[in-house]
Parts: C-alpha cells; sequence; structure tokens
C-alpha cells in the first residue's frame, strides 16, 4: 500500500461516524490514558491524532507519528506546536532505543505487512517493563469487514504468538461486549455478511459513511480532538 493512500482509509475530525463507534474511540482513549498517566509515550500510526492532545496532558512526554506526510501535515496543522508529531515507519523510526514508557498501536496493525519488524521495533524503543498498548478490530465477528488495504487480523491467540518471540507478555480485553442480537440486528448481519462475501461494501471512507447513515440512522461528528472531560472509564 501506497502511503498516500492511507487518507482514504483514516477517520478525519468533523466526519461522521456512529454513535458506537465515538464511544470505542473514547474509551479507548480513556483506556490508553489511565496507563500513560506521568510516563514517556510513543504513539504509532497517529493519523490525524485525535487522541493526542488529551495524551498530552497526561503523560510525561509524547511522540506521536504517521508514514503518511499528509496526514501528518494534519495532525501538525491542528497541534501546532502543542504535540510533538513527526513522520516516520513504525517499523524504522529512527528514535533512541529503550526511550519511552508506552508504545500505543490503535486499529492499524492490519495495516503492517512485516509485524515482525514492527514488534521488534517497538521492543527497541520500549524500557524494561514497558507497555505496548495495541487495539484492533474483532476479526471473529459474524459480520466482519476487513480494510480493503489491509493484509491480515489476528485474534488473541493469533495475536499471543505473534508477540511471544518479542518478550511480551500479554493481556487481552474486550472493547465493548456483544449484545444478544434482535431481529433487526440479525437482519442487518445477514445482509452485511453478503455484502462482506461479495465485496459490495465500499472501500472509501464517503462510501462507508453512506453505508453507516443506512445501517445506524444518524451519525455524529468524529471530534478533531478528544475532550476528555464528562467523559467517563468503563474499563475493559
Amino acid at each position: 500500500m501506497n502511503p498516500s493512500e492511507f487518507l482514504i482509509v483514516t477517520e478525519r475530525g468533523g466526519e461522521p461516524v456512529s454513535s458506537a463507534q465515538l464511544e470505542r474511540f473514547h474509551q479507548r482513549y480513556l483506556w490508553a490514558g489511565s496507563l500513560c498517566a506521568g510516563q514517556d509515550v510513543l504513539e504509532m500510526a497517529c493519523g490525524t491524532g485525535p487522541g493526542l492532545g488529551y495524551l498530552q496532558s497526561v503523560a510525561r512526554s509524547l511522540v506521536a507519528g504517521d508514514v503518511d506526510k499528509s496526514i501528518v501535515a494534519l495532525a501538525k496543522a491542528h497541534y501546532a506546536n502543542r504535540v510533538d508529531v513527526r513522520q516516520f515507519d513504525a517499523c524504522a523510526t529512527g528514535l533512541p532505543s529503550a526511550s519511552f514508557d508506552v508504545v500505543i498501536l490503535f486499529e492499524a496493525i492490519y495495516y503492517f505487512q512485516d509485524v515482525g519488524k514492527l514488534l521488534a521495533e517497538v521492543r527497541r524503543l520500549l524500557r524494561p517493563g514497558g507497555s505496548f498498548l495495541l487495539a484492533t478490530a474483532n476479526k471473529d465477528l459474524y459480520d466482519f469487514n476487513p480494510s480493503p488495504f489491509s493484509h491480515a487480523y489476528y485474534n488473541p491467540p493469533e495475536l499471543s504468538a505473534l508477540l511471544a518471540p518479542h518478550g511480551f507478555s500479554a493481556a487481552f480485553f474486550g472493547g465493548s461486549a456483544v449484545p444478544s442480537p434482535g431481529l433487526k440486528t440479525r437482519l442487518v448481519r445477514a445482509l452485511k455478511r453478503v455484502a462482506v462475501t461479495y465485496k459490495l461494501i465500499p472501500g472509501s471512507m464517503a462510501g462507508k459513511r453512506f453505508l453507516k447513515w443506512l445501517v445506524f440512522g444518524r451519525l455524529v461528528p468524529m471530534p478533531v480532538e478528544l475532550q476528555a472531560r464528562g467523559l467517563h472509564l468503563d474499563p475493559p
């Protein structure tokens, strides 16, 4: 995948998302924030950085980066000098070894062709006792729809097998419960499954927004920057 194509699948501030999607975003960063307080933190594949302002407010220091220069430019335009945002390849950041207490990678591992190289870089960057915070999609859901630019998705056993050779001791958490489906949900899942099977789901964010509107109804804007005041962490 050409780095410039990541903008096609990156959710940007102001764009409409479902309320469930927004809640997952809030909880993901509130969870990270609870583990980053007073720490030196790196967020890889940060996208336009909607969680960076919040992380900056709780961490001792924060560096963030993405491989796509157009995405980095959007993050820099918003944060200016408040956050250290850089362009780098997460598999070869050029950052000093053992310089971070926490490394974050949210909703991006499936875009890496060489996950072993990525994990080796994360291990190099972490100090002894450091933490790697990873969030990814549940590929085992009945109606799971992979990104058109993804290489592979991993469930907990597969992730554990990938992490172990690099010295990580893994713990896994569920981000949100999967409710028992009603009739409408079962029908939507069946239709989505057909759409996924026959590759009818749009690959662009614009096409996906239209699909979300059809399925979820009214959408809400994705924040340019997370405002944590009034939000509460629901521990995973």
